[in-house]
């Protein structure tokens, strides 16, 4: 009953999310339309302009009128464009182009969005991306989908970087609809009470939503609170937001239940926050903007004895619950529905359900504060000062998650030396120097680098210097001498010119990265607009009306229970004490069984075991028994001899087994292993298992399924036997088991458990020990496991066409892989995976350097590892690659591990979504072509991310890589085409004469370089292998692994606007040079293998689609194993292998098709299988039949054991003959 209660709660709490993101959405369904075009001009500003023509109103997408688009008067990264959508609308998405016919476009910008034209935030993808990618040229488009959408009134686009040959140029449209909502403004005095229907009251349910803007860190959103103590309550505390619910206080059977979840980061921003809180039952969802916590509640949960009103706001009449320190909310709350009500639309209706305590008013206030960002060490904003006033005075409030650098600097007047306010350590150092003689410091305040805003005050009178943190005053006399102290004409904040003072001005803590606010000089406030628009002070790398912080421990990203710390730029986990290590302690530094560690040559002795490697789960302690054969032994508390007596069928006893590991951690223990055992030790004296009258079990045992089971030993389950009944010696012939019998004296029923599903043994059950002298007793083992079905695996590829294809590879944020191999081949690939845009890949690169390289939508990184002696020594070598949000690591054998940190602003998700599997070959007949189109890609996979493709028909490529082998005998052939939109192209032919030609026109007006390999005819029929590698000018090319040249272009650096990837025939010859047009009529007759440019894989495109390709495939093109080596049939299909069970069989023969629809299963915990393209040996034979000879010798030592045992209980019994029989007594 009660599992199909939870059942109902889980589905009711499904339902009621679904429903919720319904209202949450909006009309987000159908919300594209173009919200630009029909704005009047008025609508339009932007930072500067650079002619009446060149103003925002002409920057419409699509239009030509004026110059065709904005651009500012200054090309920096101070300029901005704005649109005023004449009230708050729900924007969807953004499209930009260039200049129309220029050399004007933005390659990269900013998108923020405001309430009020002040204040700005940042809008940003996956919590990280801050940018952009724009355009490549004028006048295509670059769409990106927002997810999640922008509600806003003003949206500004401000450029980051743009064409270096010309200048900043822009046109852009948004789309999105109209939003509407109900608000509330409440002044820190003021709430909203709100009495319930009682006959529509739930006490097991309440649905909660809501969004909410404040300043304030502090602050209660609601309240509702019973007359025993139970309560719910959401309250702002530091910018967080914590849900308490306190349940079980009016119960005396029961203990309290205190749920206390904590879920965002800097909610004081004076931004848009969304809420919803869902309590089904035990049930609990808690969930702020983009993150939720989910909590199930033990106990009496499930019922809250709750008053019937709740207030939002505030908490108007504190009951006994209220134990905690609050204050009201003051800001704005927005769409506050309870239960589906509309509470703001009731308060507005002056509903008597809903009374407004306090000064409430349906419109938000906008207090006008400007904050300022220091984005870098480098930043400083200077503002000028007095010269005449005797008291010097100024004051700011700062936010950092640094723990060091300069706030503010002033040089000293009449005599030299200056003032040095800075952050050390997270406190206030105040430092007024001169020199020759000793400076004055002033210390203040603690911890200031928590993220949270603090107010300072610095005073100087005469000779008195004081300042004061968040309100506490710190104060000293100089020690300067009699001169009175006077500041500078200039306050320095943040930072300092690089060369106004020189030495004088030069922190050596650095520069300050935070937000500033407030900041007032001699009390006058400072205008910073005004310094924005640069009529007052000046300043450098700031960003002015808005602070960009952002919690970068939010979400966690430090795995198994690490510590997050944090910086402005990037985030720090502390793994001590967690038994997991690495950049995010992902990787655990506990081998996963006891094999491993045998394998480590290890000796017996305990150890910590992670079977899961780096999953979820932690470490725990067993005993490793280093025989022949490595035994795992994993103890629990019920290893004693226990009798028991006096139990009935309505009234059985039940022996618990707590083991030293969770029931999670045994299960991963067990499927890791290829055996395992538990022996279970029943003596019985007139105590029957079955009854004689229906058969009907009176003692069982339950095992981790939760089910009762029967059989008492070696038989197989659901056989209600114990081992003397399958071996037909049972002491009775009439019956199974040998306490059946129920005889009045000791026998036993005991045997070995080693049905691995079923194990180990949790419960044991007796129910026939209440007769006259009738009794039992049981002793269980420990459990024993032995082998690691994940360790000892391995295949061998006998070809370069043979590959395994696994499910697809899921490591969004944090991954590791790792393997063995061994091979005689000089490179080849051991695994890859790819996405849309995003990819992996492992390599044997040549045969000293293991390559991993990979991207996640920051373009494409690669890490190598080389080594003094060669890989390919037909000798066991380990990789183990780990990739995570902090950094990429590649380590083989004992060599130094090699990493690549990401950006600290970049795509932190890895999205794949083809099987991991080698790459493809191909054999192209004569007249045959692939072509791929990257612009049909971009167009395919912009709507599916909200980073679009990272690789793009309308994107310039600066440099690429380019792999693929092939195989013929034709001459003149194209092996590879790759074009543009600007008749710019690439070409690799074979001549006529069979040399390799590589073709390079980066420039329409010029004649393309050519590359020339003349050494051999390359149309031998031999396989040959070509990589080429370019970098802006220069193309490193390689022929077959020997042959290597770097060229110097002198037709240009870019490819602009990529279109076509062409391999085969190509049907348009204009615009190419003769060579390539004789080539390309000819196309191509023969096999290509492991094609590639940069991470797109035409090929396996092609023949083994994932998602809609973007590939026309014309002619035949077959997938072959054309490429094997001299010796093999070449016509013979390549060898596929599909791991449809973590345990099963490897099918040489199941062909491809089928493979590819196969249920696959997840592949857990370590990757330990090679999946290697070149020839391997074969896999190392596990060493079964000496294991089975160790276990007959081992089940002959158990059988000595319990008769020994059964003696020692005969005697132990006839000495407690005397003990009353409902007694139940232990055995130690």
């Amino acid at each position: 009953m009660r599992s199909v209660t939870g059942a109902v709660l889980k589905m009711l709490l499904l339902l009621s999310t679904q429903n919720w993101n319904r209202v949450e959405a909006g009309n987000s369904y159908d919300c594209d339309e173009p919200l630009v075009s029909a704005l009047p001009r008025a609508s339009f500003s932007s930072s500067s302009e650079l002619s009446s023509s060149h103003g925002p109103a002409f920057a419409r997408l699509n239009r030509r009128d004026g110059a065709g688009g904005w651009s500012p008067l200054v090309s920096n990264k101070y300029q901005w464009l704005q649109i005023d959508l004449g009230e708050r609308m729900e924007v969807t998405a953004v499209a930009t182009q260039g200049g129309y016919g220029s050399s004007n476009w933005v390659t990269s910008y900013l998108l923020m969005f405001s309430d009020s034209g002040r204040n700005w935030k940042q809008y940003r993808q996956e919590d990280s991306i801050w940018g952009f990618s724009g355009n490549a040229n004028a006048d295509s488009v670059v769409y990106y989908r927002l997810q999640p959408s922008i509600k806003a009134r003003f949206l500004r686009f401000i450029p980051l970087e743009w064409n270096p040959k010309g200048r900043i140029g822009m046109r852009m449209e948004v789309f999105g609809c109209a939003y509407r909502s109900e608000v509330v403004d409440l002044d820190g005095k003021s709430s909203l009470l709100y009495r319930f229907d009682q006959k529509s009251l739930s006490p097991v349910k309440d649905i909660i939503s809501l969004k909410f803007k404040t300043v304030r860190s502090d602050g209660i959103l609601l309240h509702r609170e019973g007359p025993s103590g139970d309560h719910i309550t959401l309250q702002l505390r530091g910018g967080k937001l914590f849900l308490l619910i306190n349940s079980g206080e009016a119960k005396l059977t029961s203990i309290p239940v205190l749920v206390n979840l904590t879920l965002g980061s800097l909610l004081d921003d004076q931004h848009w926050h969304s809420v919803l809180i869902q309590r089904l039952g035990k049930q609990v969802n808690f969930t702020v903007d983009e993150h939720r916590r989910h909590f199930h509640a033990q106990g009496e949960f499930n019922y809250l004895d709750l008053g019937y009103e709740i207030s939002f706001g505030g908490i108007p009449a504190p009951g006994k619950s209220v134990s905690f320190p609050h204050k009201n909310f003051h800001g704005c709350l927005e769409n506050l529905y309870y239960n589906g009500v509309d509470i703001i639309d009731l308060a507005k209706q002056q509903s008597p359900q809903v009374i407004a305590l306090g000064n409430v008013s349906f419109s938000c206030s906008q207090p006008q504060s400007t904050p300022v960002t220091f984005l870098s060490s480098r930043s400083y904003l200077a503002l000028p000062g007095s010269f005449e006033e005797d008291e010097v005075s100024a004051t700011f409030q700062f936010r950092t998650w640094n723990k060091a650098g300069l706030l503010l600097f002033s040089e000293l007047q009449l005599v030299s030396g200056g003032l040095l306010l800075i952050l050390n350590d997270g406190k206030l150092k105040l430092n007024l120097y001169q020199p020759g003689k000793l400076p004055t410091d002033i210390t203040a305040g603690a911890g200031l680098n928590d993220g949270q805003w603090h107010s300072v005050s610095l005073s100087v009178k005469r000779s008195h210097l004081s300042v004061a943190v968040d309100g506490h005053v710190t104060s000293a006399v100089p020690s300067l001498g009699p001169e009175q102290v006077h500041l500078g004409g200039t306050y320095y904040f943040g930072g300092c010119p690089d060369i106004s003072f020189g030495s004088k001005c030069k922190s050596p803590l650095g520069g300050f990265q935070g937000c500033m606010r407030r900041i007032s000089i001699s009390d006058k406030v400072v205008d910073l607009l005004s310094v924005q628009q640069g009529t007052f002070g000046n300043f450098s790398d700031l960003q002015i009306d808005s602070c960009g912080i952002s919690d970068r421990c939010l979400p966690n990203y430090c795995e198994h229970g690490g510590e997050c710390s944090q910086s402005w730029s990037s985030f720090h986990c502390n793994c001590s004490n967690t038994g997991y290590r690495g950049a995010t302690c992902h990787n655990s530094i506990y081998e996963q069984s006891c094999e491993a560690y045998k394998h480590r040559g290890n000796a017996s002795g305990f150890y910590y075991i992670d079977a899961d490697g780096s999953g979820p789960l932690g470490p725990f302690l067993l005993y490793c028994n280093m025989t022949e054969t490595a035994w795992t032994i994993i103890q629990h508390n019920g290893s004693d001899l226990t009798r028991v007596r006096n139990t009935n069928p309505g009234n059985p006893y039940t022996g618990v087994f707590q083991y030293v590991a969770s029931m999670e951690q045994l299960q991963a223990t067990l499927t890791r292993a290829e055996h395992c055992e538990q022996d279970l030790t029943y003596y019985c004296k007139k105590s029957r298992l079955v009854s004689k009258e229906d058969g009907a079990p009176l003692s069982w045992w339950i095992g981790r399924t939760n089910e009762t089971q029967t059989y008492w030993g070696g038989p197989l389950p659901n056989s209600q036997k114990c081992t003397c009944g399958l071996e037909g010696n049972c002491i009775d012939s009439q019956y199974y088991c040998n306490c059946d019998a129920d005889r009045n004296e000791w026998t036993n029923d005991t045997g070995l458990l080693s049905y691995k599903e079923h194990l180990p043994v949790t419960k044991i059950v007796i129910s026939d020990t209440g007769r006259p002298h009738s009794e039992a007793a049981y002793k269980l083992g420990p459990l024993l496991c032995w082998g690691d079905k994940l360790f000892w695996n391995s295949a061998s590829f006998d070809t370069e066409a043979s590959y395994l294809h696994f499910p697809t590879f899921h490591g969004e944020l944090s991954a590791d892989v790792s393997f063995f191999f061994k091979t005689t081949a000089s490179s080849g690939v051991f695994l890859e995976n790819l996405g849309i845009t995003d990819f992996i890949r492992i390599e044997l690169r040549s045969p000293t350097v293991v390559t991993f390289s990979f991207d996640v939508g920051n373009g494409p990184f690669e890490i190598s590892v080389q080594s003094p002696t060669h890989f390919n020594d037909n000798q066991w070598h380990h990789v183990r690659v780990e990739r995570n949000v902090k950094e990429a690591s590649l380590q083989v054998d004992q060599l130094p591990p090699k990493t690549q940190p990401a950006p600290a602003d970049g795509h932190v998700l890895l999205q794949l979504n083809s099987q991991l599997f080698v790459e493809i070959s191909a054999y192209f007949e004569s007249g045959s072509s692939v072509i791929y189109s990257f612009q049909d890609n971009y167009f395919l996979s912009k709507n599916s991310s909200s980073h679009a493709a990272s690789f793009h028909g309308d994107m310039k490529l600066s440099r690429e890589t380019i792999k693929f082998s092939f195989r013929t005998t034709r001459t003149p052939s194209l092996l590879l085409f790759v074009s543009s939109s600007y008749k710019e192209y690439l070409s690799v032919i074979i001549a006529k004469n069979g040399s390799l030609q590589i073709r390079y026109k980066l420039n329409r007006y010029q004649e393309p370089d050519v590359v020339n390999f003349d050494f051999k005819n390359m149309a031998d029929g031999q396989l040959h292998h070509v990589e080429i590698n370019r970098e802006g000018g220069v193309a490193f090319v390689e022929i077959d692994e020997d042959t290597r040249r770097q060229v110097h272009l002198s037709s240009g650096r870019e490819f602009s606007a990529v279109k076509f990837l062409v391999l085969g025939r190509i049907s348009e010859h204009s615009d190419i040079d003769q060579e390539t047009a004789l080539a390309g009529a000819q196309g191509f007759t023969g096999c290509l293998s492991a094609v590639q440019l940069s991470h797109v894989a035409p090929l396996k495109a092609a023949l083994h689609p994932s998602h809609p390709a973007p590939v026309t495939v014309t002619g035949h093109v077959t997938e072959s194993s054309c490429v094997a080596q001299a010796g093999t049939d070449a016509t013979s299909r390549e060898r596929t292998h599909s791991f449809a069970d973590h345990s099963g069989t490897i099918d040489d023969k199941e062909p491809l098709a089928n493979a590819i629809k196969s249920d696959s299963a997840v592949i857990g915990g370590l990757i330990a299988v090679v999946i290697f393209i070149l020839l391997c040996i074969t896999a190392i034979a596990v060493r079964i039949y000496q294991q089975k000879r160790l276990y007959k010798r081992n089940e002959a030592k158990r059988s000595e054991n319990v008769d020994s045992a059964e003696a020692v209980l005969k005697s132990e019994l006839n000495i407690q003959n005397a003990v009353n029989e409902n007694q139940k007594e232990y055995f130690f």
